[in-house]
């Protein structure tokens, strides 16, 4: 039997899915392919760093301070004598967690509050607007900072400070694209019929809003890892002697010129992989995206 866009001339089927994902990580796009590896790789030594690094992140030995990289230690030590890549590797583990949860928290206050003001409209709307105006007054870092200074570290406070400073991007986006979905007609026709608000906003609103706040999510999991980083560098972010890439940074300076190896190996993998999920980041824009498809 023809189907419906067989017999109408001029419309093409909808190209399924797993179809244009492929297509999108495809050989026609290296970059995205190399992004994925990047990624796979970080999340896998993330998860594994226990089981993998070769040494005791915290282990000091006063034998092996400032060494240079060897057979037995790949990267070199630290002025504690501490192995830099068994701190690199346990420093990728809270770059995940701060990558992950704290841009999944900001997405979910975030779209609340943008999908309840561009719904509802009103006085609703006047107050997040405001309320969202006044956080993106501030520089994401500059209001880390703030709120970190006031809260003070510990993972669950850095988390909140991340998820702060991300909340009113993501409340923008939901609310633009709530008040374009809030115009059509099968919304109009929902509200018609009697359905409950509730209901058109998790059946309809939510699902044709998923796309760009996906996008976003993991285009800021990279700014979450920076500014985890930045954090941990100005020493209000991940606190020693726990790894952190920032702390790693942080220590390197003082002793730059008796081991600059964490300075190197810590400074090289915020860059790689900030680079490759903001390039996963693109690529799935251009997957979601009908009009750059």
């Amino acid at each position: 039997m023809t189907g419906a866009a067989d017999m109408l001339p001029g419309i093409a089927p909808d190209e399924p899915r797993f179809a244009a994902l492929r297509r999108l990580f495809s050989r026609e796009r290296p970059a995205a392919l190399v992004a994925v590896a990047i990624v796979t790789a970080f999340v896998a030594v993330a998860l594994l760093a226990p089981v993998i690094a070769p040494y005791d992140p915290l282990a000091q030995s006063y034998l092996r301070i400032n060494a240079y990289p060897s057979a037995e230690h790949w990267l070199g030590t630290d002025q504690f004598g501490r192995d830099v890549l068994s701190r690199l590797l346990h420093g990728a583990r809270n770059s995940l967690l701060f990558g992950l949860i704290s841009p999944t928290l900001a997405a979910v206050i975030g779209t609340t509050l943008g999908v309840v003001a561009g719904y509802f409209g009103g006085a609703v709307d006047r107050v997040v607007s405001r309320l969202v105006d006044l956080l993106l007054s501030f520089p994401e870092l500059l209001l880390a900072i703030m709120i970190a200074a006031a809260l003070g570290g510990g993972f669950w406070n850095v988390v909140m400070v991340i998820a702060i400073a991300f909340v009113p991007g993501f409340a923008r986006v939901a609310r633009a694209t709530t008040l374009a979905v809030k115009r059509e007609p099968y919304i109009e026709a929902a509200t018609a019929v009697g359905v409950a608000t509730p209901t058109i906003i998790r059946r309809h609103v939510l699902p044709n809003i998923a796309a760009p706040i996906v996008v976003l999510t993991t285009l800021w999991v990279a700014s979450a890892i920076r500014l985890e980083a930045s954090l941990s560098f100005l020493g209000i972010g991940t606190q020693p002697p726990n790894p952190s890439w920032g702390n790693i940074i942080r220590d390197g300076l003082g002793n730059v010129f008796g081991s600059p190896w964490p300075i190197i190996g810590a400074g090289f993998a915020i860059t790689v992989v900030v680079l490759a999920f903001n390039v996963l980041g693109d690529a799935l824009r251009d997957l979601l995206d009908p009009d750059t498809a």
